[in-house]
């Protein structure tokens, strides 16, 4: 009996290292499996097509959008805000209601001063047949035209005053900001909203004063607005006169064209400037960013090419003047070459890629 419970125990053992064995054989296979199939998966990467360009020096700068013009629009009295009908980012025209004060006591002054202007109109036809027919002294007739003129003034000045509590749009544009609401006190030349003009909107860089006499009031410009999706040429340049004091750079703004008005102040924007050299000529160029060259422990130069099959291959460049955050490529790739940019660190001769 005893000798048959070992034997059993004995069978057991063996039959669970068997199967213990074929586990692990399985699980090894498993993972050479996934590890093949990770190998065979591209890398995916960043890149950029090789463009030749005519320009002999560039100058990347980052700006940001304003408005070609704001204009504060304000009440000339004081009052209660009653309704202010625009909202910020709103289009409006000339003409068009902003807000309105309570004109209660504007409409009881103008009630007033109607009929202040109808009882001297009537005082004057009465005392007009006297003095026709000599019966007036000439000093009373001149204070009875005088009054009458002085009814009607006040009558215009009360027109006036309830006209001042609508607030109207002097000029077209955007609701850029809203500074008071309904039943807010508003003061005399206190501003209710501004509105902007954005059908032309300028690009503020500032620029050190060690380059700002390269920049001409005619020189091209590429401009980049990624938030808005915007690429555009820039038009006039408007150059500031006085540096910072900290800094030592100028104000520089581009007129850019925005009549769909796609760009909003406050974005941020790429400003290229495209420079001629001193005898006016171009030169035709290519440039990669900073980022795409690296450098081997011997000194050289390379980026990453891929090739028609997908994979890459180490090109060796040499390299020439930085242009903002792009530097110069003198020779080893040419226009069309498209060049990896980002995720080059995965790489390796042969890498098949995606991008």
């Amino acid at each position: 009996m005893c000798k048959n419970t070992i034997s059993l125990q004995c069978n057991n053992i063996i039959e669970m290292k068997r199967i213990y064995l074929l586990l692990s054989a399985v699980t090894i296979m498993g993972c050479g499996t996934n590890e093949q199939v990770r190998e065979k998966l591209p890398t995916r990467v960043t890149t950029e097509t090789v463009e030749v360009t005519q320009n002999a020096s560039q100058r990347v700068y980052t700006g940001i959008v304003e408005e070609n013009q704001a204009v504060s629009v304000s009440f000339t009295n004081m009052g209660v805000v009653k309704t202010v009908a625009v909202n910020e980012g709103q289009q409006v025209t000339k003409g068009q209601l902003i807000a309105q004060i309570d004109d209660t006591q504007a409409q009881n002054l103008l009630a007033a001063s109607k009929a202040a202007a109808a009882q001297a109109d009537d005082a004057l036809e009465r005392y007009k047949m006297l003095h026709d027919k000599g019966s007036m002294a000439e000093v009373q007739w001149v204070e009875v035209v005088s009054k009458t003129a002085q009814a009607k003034s006040q009558l215009e000045a009360a027109q006036k005053n309830l006209q001042d509590t609508r607030l109207t749009a002097p000029s077209g544009g955007i609701i850029g900001k809203k500074f008071i609401g309904a039943g807010e006190t508003a003061l005399p030349s206190q501003p209710v909203v501004t509105i902007l003009d954005i059908n032309t909107v300028k690009i503020k860089v500032s620029v050190p004063e060690k380059e700002i006499s390269n920049i001409a009031h005619d020189t091209k410009t590429d401009i980049k607005v990624d938030a808005a999706g915007v690429s555009a040429k820039g038009g006039k340049i408007e150059k500031g006169i006085l540096a910072d004091a900290l800094t030592h750079t100028y104000d520089v703004r581009i007129n850019v064209a925005n009549s769909n008005h796609k760009l909003l102040p406050g974005m941020a924007a790429e400003v290229n400037f495209l420079l001629s050299t001193q005898n006016n000529t171009t030169e035709s160029v290519i440039t990669l960013p900073v980022t795409a060259v690296q450098k081997r422990f011997d000194g050289t130069y390379f980026v990453w090419r891929v090739l028609g099959n997908g994979t890459v291959e180490r090109a060796q460049v040499s390299t020439g003047s930085l242009i903002g955050n792009r530097i110069v490529v003198a020779s080893g790739v040419n226009n069309g070459d498209i060049i990896v940019t980002e995720g080059y660190q995965k790489l390796s001769e042969g890498t098949k890629v995606v991008y």
